[in-house]
């Protein structure tokens, strides 16, 4: 097909797409189910009612989540003729004062506004609102009095009935002092001292200029591709994902009529595979296209399992179009005819949607027979996993999906030769297919541009534990731990001392404050002894217990394991045996050094990935904290009785031991 083909295509699936004002007035609710489990549909409920009641032209919709899972319920408003805003911690007082004070009156609502994190460094627009906060909080928050001190600058100029000064909920920026943001212009000044007021004033808001000294330059760390449309359309509407670019790598991909054009766009970018193996996903893609087989399947594994983790979930819940398109090409790529969905059941409302979308999809002619008269013909359906965190496996997956115990398989063959009933399949995760529609539209160079040697693009992250504000992140390969940890997600709760944090979930290890400027890659957090895995990330402080973090993790793994292979059923179970001997003061050197065999026996012999990683939390605790397993060996049972108990009573460790 030729470009005017690709115009006739698009044409033809977006001939019902209602167009959307730019200048139109919405409010958008985030109702993921962070949102959801938050109050958002009581949220939703309260302001589509005050909209109706004072009768204005507003639409309120639906959306997912923005990632910002410490402020849910969120929601975005945007007054006609302005620029959008977003509100966190949005409660029912709050819903209300949305409509009757922002929509109507233009006064934003202190303490819940959220600053815009891509500043701007020129004053393109006059100022309205200025959005403060005193990110360091040492001696007390301050920002009530800064706001006060600069109403009373304002009332000396008399730009006190012009512009707004409110206290915002949270501005993206942290430990930099007083920091203000200009509304709608972006500009941003931190570590903003009283006699600097005046000067802002008389500089920035009476002259138009800007205060080169105090100006905020550093570009948000965040790099938005998987969740590029997370939080900002409705995810049940084929319309709103359109209207962001949905199907566009598609369309395109067809319009070109050549699958292995995807394949190459694939493998140019360098996206390996997110379910955690690191598999570059364009070999995988032509080792699929090019085994024989009377039939091929292409399989999205969303089961995500990872304590903690809602990467996945966010994804499905809020932009599903995106999964989906991800999976058609992938499907095109390697002459796939079926397709399937395999969601664990405890996401009720990813299956909702992503079932949806298939509907919608479907009778759009994006599935099915002749598809968007290509002649080309594919369909999907969803199947439900029962919470086996071993159906993660590839094997183990296509196990289930058979109807079998799920269990993984020795390999070889590999999936992509004899995978699903026999037949060649390809298995990529939700990340690696939500991002495959971004690189078939730009190209592959476009997404290899980002990241650093052999990991290139973005990641998304699910950042919990003790952090101060747990989210969901995604940064380009090559990012620091220190700049998620402390400039994305505000440092270390109550900033008490950081101790760890753990990568790669179950199966991966905790690394020490020593490598926190290390850069995130696939190879990097291998030699450290940790790895990538599907993207949960948990902080620690000084008050958490290696040994206990140990025990945990390893107990999952016990609890998971399929128990096909000894190495992983009785290994486990001895190594967790082991190190609670030890957490109850009963251990001995030797234990250590039995613990480190079995990690060796298990690395090297278990047949899949659960048993070969699972010792990863146990050893990189070792590594990088032995001194903890010592001292409960050394002090016996009077020492973790004692440090339960100071534990249990809420105080530092340090000082109570």
């Amino acid at each position: 097909m030729n470009n005017t083909s690709l115009d006739n295509l698009r044409k033809c699936l977006h001939r019902q797409v209602p167009s959307v004002a730019d200048e139109a007035g919405w409010i958008k609710v985030g109702l993921d189910t962070g949102g959801i489990a938050a109050g958002g549909e009581r949220i939703f409920d309260l302001i589509s009612e005050a909209v109706a009641t004072a009768g204005l032209d507003v639409c309120v919709r639906r959306v997912g989540s923005r990632g910002f899972a410490f402020m849910d319920p969120v929601v975005e408003v945007n007054r006609p003729q302005s620029r959008p805003v977003l509100y966190g911690m949005v409660n029912e007082s709050t819903a209300k004062a949305i409509v009757q004070d922002y929509l109507i009156h233009n006064r934003m609502i202190d303490d819940h506004v959220v600053a815009e994190r891509n500043c701007s460094d020129s004053l393109d627009v006059p100022t309205s609102h200025i959005l403060i906060q005193d990110t360091s909080c040492e001696d007390g928050d301050k920002s009530s009095e800064s706001q006060i001190a600069l109403q009373g600058v304002l009332k000396g100029c008399g730009l006190h009935d012009k512009i707004q000064v409110v206290r915002a909920l949270d501005m993206g920026i942290y430990g930099e002092g007083l920091v203000l943001q200009l509304y709608p212009s972006g500009v941003t000044y931190y570590n903003v001292l009283s006699k600097d007021l005046q000067r802002i004033a008389d500089t920035t808001l009476i002259k138009q200029a800007v205060l080169k000294d105090l100006l905020w330059t550093h570009p948000d760390p965040q790099l938005r591709v998987v969740l590029r449309n997370c939080g900002r359309i409705d995810p049940e509407s084929l319309d709103d994902a359109l209207r962001c670019g949905g199907y566009d790598g598609f369309t395109r991909a067809l319009a070109e009529g050549d699958p292995s054009l995807v394949v190459d766009a694939v493998k140019k970018s360098g996206l390996r595979g997110r379910g955690g193996a690191g598999f570059p996903t364009g070999l995988k893609w032509e080792i699929t296209q090019q085994s024989k087989g009377e039939r091929k399947f292409i399989i999205c594994n969303a089961d995500e399992g990872d304590p903690g983790a809602f990467m996945d979930r966010s994804v499905l819940e809020s932009d599903p179009h995106a999964v989906l398109e991800g999976l058609i090409l992938a499907a095109y790529a390697i002459g796939a005819t079926e397709g399937f969905f395999y969601i664990r059941a405890e996401y009720p409302l990813a299956v909702k949607r992503v079932n949806l979308a298939i509907e919608q999809a479907r009778e759009r002619g994006l599935l099915g027979k002749d598809i968007l008269g290509s002649g080309w013909n594919f369909d999907v359906q969803v199947r439900l996993g029962a919470g086996a965190f071993v159906c993660g496996e590839e094997t183990a997956l296509i196990a289930s999906m058979e109807g079998c115990r799920g269990s993984p398989h020795p390999r070889p063959p590999f999936p992509s030769v004899k995978g699903l009933w026999g037949m060649p399949t390809c298995i990529n995760n939700v990340e690696t297919l939500a991002a495959v529609p971004w690189i078939v539209d730009r190209g592959g160079e476009a997404y290899a541009a980002h990241g650093m040697d052999k990991s290139r693009g973005t990641k998304v992250f699910a950042v919990t534990g003790k952090v101060k504000y747990p989210q969901l992140v995604e940064v380009p390969m090559g990012t620091t731990l220190h700049s998620i940890v402390y400039t994305i997600c505000g440092g270390v709760q109550n900033d008490i001392p950081f101790k760890g944090v753990q990568t790669g979930g179950p199966s991966g290890g905790v690394l020490p404050e020593k490598h926190l400027e290390t850069p995130i890659t696939y190879e990097t957090l291998q030699a450290l002894g940790s790895i990538m895995g599907s993207g949960g990330m948990l902080v620690m402080d000084e008050n958490d217990c290696m040994v206990d973090v140990s025990a945990f993790y390893l107990k999952f793994c016990v609890d998971e394991s399929c128990g096909k292979c000894a190495p992983c059923r009785v290994g486990g179970y001895q190594m967790l045996q082991l190190i609670i001997k030890i957490s109850r003061g009963r251990g001995c050197l030797d234990d250590l050094e039995q613990i480190r065999r079995i990690c060796t026996a298990m690395q090297s012999a278990s047949l899949c990935g659960l048993g070969q990683t699972a010792p990863n939390p146990v050893l990189s605790s070792l590594r990088y904290f032995e001194d903890e397993f010592i001292a409960y060996i050394e002090g016996g049972t009077a020492y973790a009785r004692k440090r339960k108990k100071a534990l249990s009573e809420g105080n530092p460790l340090k000082e109570a031991i």
